[in-house]
């Protein structure tokens, strides 16, 4: 990983991280947890999951990090595949279930798992609940843009297949407070994904939600975005229901992989090709950097009282290391509180 330098306060960030979940378990998440201890000094983590297959992944004291690395014992692990009710109901002392209960009991302030996506819901949701005034959680997930940021963030991406008007308007509200204080942008502009710009197209849920949003003008609204404009750097956070917004994703995930695929069949078809390439390295390089989906890993579970932050199931220690990352700017900017105390005022406005 890349040394970077820190833009976090000095004050302490404490996180718990499912050590068990995602496809590689402490093999990847215990040495990720290390690289970003050594990386953040301000930073605590409590690793969560069966001490033995944690320890075996640890190979300097816990002394060396000042008591800044905690094991916290987990007899059980959510499968990838498990159903969420069950990992709900019969499995209390999970890793997963455990990471989540330490930020109830206010012991960390964040939990971060790559584990069963549903499952870590259904937990996250029972155990922390939800922030007044907020019906449904919404997954918000970043993605790279030609936005003077960078990058645009996107919900929901899965949580809910089915959205009506209101949890649109939530989501965007959630949205806007969450890029305002993360991505540090005052009015974040905010838009409906839509097959097409025009106020008579798309379902009733999606034309509502812009009414409302239009009416109420509590977040920066400019209106309805088709998919072909995602990456154009329109609009800072982009808004729909959890079924179009995790096919988007997937689909452009795919598109990446496939762009890049081609690109590599192409440069080795010759020599002149080759020595092209390698005189484009540079820029090549930049451009690979700017679309990997690794630098973008960590989804955030808006909505819930505390902070939870999902990581890819299949995430490497460079990919684990930016949902950490995305867990201490939550934590640092408060953003639960800060959705909370936003929503309330916000939707005072739109009463009045």
């Amino acid at each position: 990983m890349n040394q970077t330098t820190s833009n976090y306060p000095l004050n302490s960030i404490r996180i718990a991280l499912d050590a068990m979940g995602g496809d590689h378990g402490p093999s990847v998440v215990v040495p990720a947890a290390l690289k970003a201890l050594a990386l953040y000094p301000h930073l605590h983590i409590t690793l969560v999951g069966q001490k033995i297959e944690i320890e075996k992944w640890i190979d300097k004291p816990l002394a060396n990090f000042e008591n800044r690395l905690i094991i916290h014992h987990a007899s059980e692990v959510v499968a990838m595949d498990e159903q969420p009710a069950l990992a709900l109901r019969s499995k209390k002392d999970s890793s997963m279930r455990i990471a989540v209960d330490l930020v109830k009991a206010g012991k960390v302030s964040a939990a971060v798992s790559a584990g069963n996506t549903g499952a870590l819901m259904a937990i996250a949701r029972f155990v922390l609940k939800m922030l007044p005034g907020i019906d449904r959680p919404a997954i918000i997930y970043a993605l790279p843009s030609d936005g003077p940021c960078g990058r645009i963030r996107m919900l929901d991406l899965g949580a809910n297949v089915d959205c009506d008007a209101e949890h649109l308007y939530e989501f965007a509200v959630m949205g806007s407070v969450l890029t305002a204080a993360v991505d540090r942008m005052p009015a974040p502009r905010i838009a409906l994904l839509n097959i097409g710009s025009e106020a008579i197209k798309g379902r009733k849920s999606v034309k509502e939600a812009s009414e409302l949003l239009t009416e109420h003008q509590v977040v920066n609204y400019i209106g309805f975005i088709e998919g072909n404009e995602l990456y154009s750097g329109k609009a800072d956070v982009v808004v729909c229901d959890g079924f179009v917004g995790n096919v988007s994703l997937k689909t452009s995930e795919g598109v990446a992989r496939l762009f890049f695929n081609f690109l590599k069949t192409s440069i080795k078809k010759s020599l002149w090709r080759k020595f092209v390439a390698w005189l484009a390295k540079p820029m090549l390089m930049e451009m690979h950097e700017r679309f990997d989906p690794s630098r973008y890993n960590g989804a955030s579970f808006l909505g819930l009282n505390g902070i939870v932050v999902k990581s890819h199931g299949n995430a490497n220690e460079f990919m684990f290391i930016k949902a950490i990352e995305e867990a201490m700017l939550e934590v640092e900017h408060n953003v639960p509180e800060q959705i909370r105390t936003e929503l309330a005022q916000r939707l005072k406005m739109a009463n009045t």
